[in-house]
């Protein structure tokens, strides 16, 4: 497999999201997920005009659709996994919780930053290539999880898969909850490389928030070096 591709469309699939804020509450996630690649696409179809003297416009670009779509907090909250979990919440006085919800939003600041600089140049590989969304899998009408696939067709014929996992909130919209391409499972990566970041550092979040890094953090079967 073509890992360097694969990297970059790690890269494409963060931000092939929902555009939650952007559509009616009872909405399908396979046009959601449809009408948002079409969006995020268009921005990078136009990007090579301008990027090389003002990268800034696309990395703002694609923030803005992001801002729209994406529960950063949430994101990161996965992330953090056990550090950041309801039980453990649960178990903290007031200033414990007050400095948690502090580490919280420091780490909601980096993913942010870090998410859209390392991974918005990858973007710009898949202008023109061709997508296509497949029907949700729904365990049930009522259901409030669901699946759906995304075909990926690369140079050479070759086709690649994106899965969303995606849940239906308390609003009615759909957000994505977690990607894996292909075999690689993005947010179980991330939650077990920040566990063992804090269980080297003796458990400070602080110091792991202050040292992350999106791009060392990449999963080892996308290094292409």
């Amino acid at each position: 497999m073509n890992l360097k591709f694969l990297n970059v469309l790690l890269a494409a699939s963060l931000w092939i999201m929902p555009a939650s804020t952007l559509h009616a509450a009872d909405e399908s996630p396979k046009p959601i997920i449809e009408w948002t690649t079409e969006n995020i696409m268009s921005i990078v179809e136009e990007a090579p005009e301008y990027f090389d003297n003002d990268p800034e416009r696309f990395y703002g670009e694609i923030g803005a659709v992001l801002d729209k779509t994406i529960d950063w907090r949430g994101f990161a909250r996965g992330v953090m996994g056990d550090y950041a979990s309801s039980a453990r919440i649960r178990g903290l006085d007031d200033a414990a919780k007050a400095e948690l919800r502090s580490q919280l939003e420091a780490f909601t600041a980096v993913i942010k930053t870090g998410l859209i600089r390392t991974y918005a140049k990858g973007l710009l590989a898949f202008s023109g290539s061709k997508f296509e969304v497949k029907d949700p899998e729904l365990p049930s009408p009522d259901a409030r999880t669901a699946s759906v696939t995304q075909l990926v067709y690369g140079n050479g014929g070759s086709t690649y898969t994106v899965r969303y996992q995606m849940g239906k909130y308390r609003d009615g919209k759909w957000r994505l909850r977690n990607l894996i391409v292909e075999n690689i499972n993005l947010g179980q990566i991330y939650q077990n490389q920040f566990a063992a970041a804090a269980d080297a550092a003796s458990g400070d979040v602080a110091a792991v928030i202050a040292e992350w890094d999106i791009a060392s953090n990449l999963p080892e079967a996308l290094d292409d070096d």
